[in-house]
């Protein structure tokens, strides 16, 4: 029966980090000049981007890598946070 509790415990933590998330982009978007904190979105170098006449295809490869990275390194300190 712990092993549910654990699990609900994660859940608790990854919903109140998308929350937070979440607040925190509210927030960067109603203050003058924070908008430009996430510019470098999706414009890293190594994203793909590819535009023609009627056509546009965006991959930002890069991006995604540095995200997973950072995702990592919490959901890792999350799991050592619970395990100690």
């Amino acid at each position: 029966m712990t092993e549910w509790g654990s699990l609900g415990k994660v859940l608790l933590v990854v919903g109140l980090c998308i929350a937070l998330t979440g607040l925190l982009l509210l927030i960067i978007d109603r203050v003058q000049g924070a908008g430009s904190l996430l510019g470098w979105f999706g414009k890293l170098p190594g994203d793909l981007s590819i535009q023609r006449d009627n056509f546009s295809f965006s991959f930002p490869l890069a991006t995604s890598l540095l995200l997973s990275i950072l995702l990592s390194l919490v959901f890792f300190l999350v799991s050592w946070i619970f395990r100690r």
